[in-house]
């Protein structure tokens, strides 16, 4: 029987994982503090009154900037403190809620990015958007939750003779139990997890993002091209949407 092996979330889009034991979700907003925030690049037109959705390549991500890796970050939604390590040494602790706290994350990412901020970088937030990749689909993409199923990351492992840490592929749900590959018939297909109701949207396409290493924030792999060439597809995980929410836990069963 399937079940829940992993939860994580991701407060800033393109910044680590935070790892949980159970997590809310609702149709309407998805998982709260998911890619609720993002560091524009200097270049990056975006207005908080009436936000768009943009491509990843308009923000700080890893397919771009592996040395966001680096960085152990955590953040609390009550105080909206943001704490950003590395190699267990506090660099900067901010509040989001000002715009001194703010102004303080933005300086930080344009001294240790360098001119790959393109100018100086903006911390964006808007009410109910999330910065997902697959937001400039449509809002319900903006809401998905991503899965990830690790029989499928142990074929690839198998394939290409190495150790793959599954946080490359940077999911919400991790899975056991399950089939490599299954993950990709839940498509148009309703499934549950516990008490939560999804409906399977999309098989995820793999960019180079994957290819860095979460332990070492190296560029050590090129993912993409492996699965293609030993499976015929780009893809790992799926998107899917939540159309019952409730709560899920680590240890609930697939149904």
């Amino acid at each position: 029987m399937a079940k829940v092996a992993e939860l994580f979330r991701y407060p800033v889009k393109g910044l680590s994982p935070e790892r949980l034991s159970e997590m809310e979700l609702t149709s309407d907003h998805g998982l709260a503090c998911d890619r609720d925030y993002a560091i524009a690049l200097g270049t990056t037109e975006f207005d908080p009154a009436h936000p768009e959705p943009l491509d990843k390549g308009y923000f700080l991500m890893l397919r771009n900037n592996e040395e966001l890796a680096a960085l152990a970050t955590s953040f609390d939604p009550d105080t909206r403190m943001l704490t950003i390590k590395k190699d267990g040494s506090v660099l900067l602790e901010a509040d989001l809620g000002t715009a001194e706290g703010r102004d303080e994350v933005e300086t930080f990412f344009e001294r240790y990015i360098g001119l790959a901020t393109k100018g100086r970088p903006k911390l964006v937030q808007a009410e109910a958007h999330k910065f997902t990749d697959a937001s400039v689909v449509s809002p319900v993409f903006m809401r998905s939750i991503s899965i990830i199923n690790m029989a499928s990351v142990r074929a690839l492992e198998e394939a290409t003779g190495r150790s793959l840490h599954p946080l490359r592929f940077r999911g919400n749900i991790y899975l056991e139990g399950l089939e490599p590959w299954e993950e990709f018939g839940w498509v148009d297909r309703e499934f549950s997890i516990g008490d939560v109701k999804f409906r399977g949207l999309a098989r995820t396409p793999r960019c180079g993002a994957v290819n860095v290493n979460p332990e070492t924030a190296e560029r050590d792999a090129n993912l993409p091209k492996a699965i293609m060439q030993n499976f015929g597809h780009t893809d790992l995980g799926v998107f899917v949407e939540v159309i019952g929410g409730g709560t899920i836990s680590v240890g609930d069963r697939v149904g």
